[in-house]
């Protein structure tokens, strides 16, 4: 019996025996080569994790019995990332990064200067990007799956919001905030965001907002996010 140093995605953890899907079972089976007996470290991306043991290696579906899971005592992260729409490849670099640090969702904003087509729903952008994090959630092995929501109109986003925000500033300060509850990160697209929209942000009331610096160089929109994340990690 050998455990293949990877982790596996399973959305429901339970005692008893489950098919992983065909992803999966491919990974476990073709690319690890793992074989019936073999033991699989299975999460749910909702604080669960299982030992569980091949019974059926199938490569397209792979049947596992979990005798017993183990829950996380500590809740789901308070910190969020809301980032106006990039271009496809920039956006989905920076799921990919930020997601395998423990921030609980990821906000696409539609803003005055984001760079995503205005008539698109953004659909086959956003199930990629929920891939990444799948796959950030599986190589960083943190309990907590981070979400992605949007696109969203960032009016309405701030509207509907509650909690604290932070906005990178030159002005800001170089220390991040400590985290006393939900807090989103927001990072504009390239050129910032609008005047409209800063002062929104700066007059939010439903929490406090603090500014932060990133430094006296110009940064693009995707490494700016990560920089930022790095403040709270």
């Amino acid at each position: 019996m050998r455990t293949p140093d990877s982790r596996f995605y399973c959305p429901q953890i339970g005692v008893g025996t489950f098919t992983l899907d065909e992803n999966e079972s491919s990974h476990a089976v073709r690319v690890c080569r793992a074989t019936a007996g073999d033991t699989l470290e299975l999460c749910d991306g909702l604080g669960h994790f299982a030992d569980a043991t091949i019974v059926k290696a199938d490569p397209k579906a792979c049947e596992v019995r979990i005798d017993k899971f183990d829950t996380v005592s500590r809740e789901r992260p308070k910190l969020n990332l809301a980032i106006a729409c990039l271009k496809d490849d920039a956006l989905e670099e920076v799921v990919f990064h930020a997601a395998q640090t423990e921030i609980d969702t990821i906000y696409f904003l539609r803003t005055d200067f984001s760079q995503e087509p205005k008539n698109s729903d953004l659909h086959k952008l956003v199930r990629r990007a929920e891939l990444k994090s799948l796959v950030s959630l599986k190589q960083s092995k943190k309990p907590w799956l981070t979400r992605i929501e949007g696109p969203i109109e960032f009016d309405r986003w701030l509207d509907t919001y509650e909690g604290d925000l932070v906005l990178c500033d030159i002005n800001g300060d170089k220390n991040a905030p400590t985290l006393d509850q939900r807090t989103s990160l927001l990072v504009g697209p390239e050129g910032g965001f609008s005047d409209k929209e800063i002062s929104r942000i700066k007059s939010y009331q439903r929490g406090k907002t603090t500014l932060i610096n990133l430094g006296n160089t110009r940064l693009r929109a995707r490494t700016a996010a990560i920089i930022a994340l790095g403040k709270f990690v």
